[in-house]
């Protein structure tokens, strides 16, 4: 799995390298066909003296791409938001490839009718 972490008017530092990593085992616990992770942190400074901090991630898995952002005035609070998103995009693609793996309905066996005596 290839990890890349790049900073847009920020500079790295290894606590958030860390911070992204640490979190980052819960989609690798999830799902761990990942082949790729790009992920990019911003900081855009507005006019009205207030920052704002942005999150994007890209992750690339066998036979799909997931993206998701976050927006918020913490760069932690949008890292949680942005690996709680893209968790929740994990579960529902694992959950998608597994139902396609069912058994056939012809090898399934008949349910039993209990008649009903009144």
């Amino acid at each position: 799995m290839n990890l890349t972490i790049s900073g847009h008017h920020l500079e790295l530092t290894p606590a958030i390298r860390e911070y992204v990593e640490s979190k980052l085992v819960r989609i690798k616990r999830h799902f761990d066909h990942v082949i790729d992770i790009a992920v990019i942190l911003t900081v855009d400074k507005l006019p009205e003296k207030e920052k704002r901090q942005k999150a994007e991630i890209n992750l690339h898995i066998r036979g799909k791409d997931l993206h998701a952002e976050s927006i918020a005035e913490d760069l932690y609070a949008a890292i949680d938001s942005l690996i709680d998103k893209l968790d929740r995009q994990v579960v529902k693609h694992k959950s998608k490839i597994q139902d396609h793996q069912h058994e056939a309905i012809k090898h399934m066996p008949e349910p039993v009718v209990a008649a009903v005596a009144t």
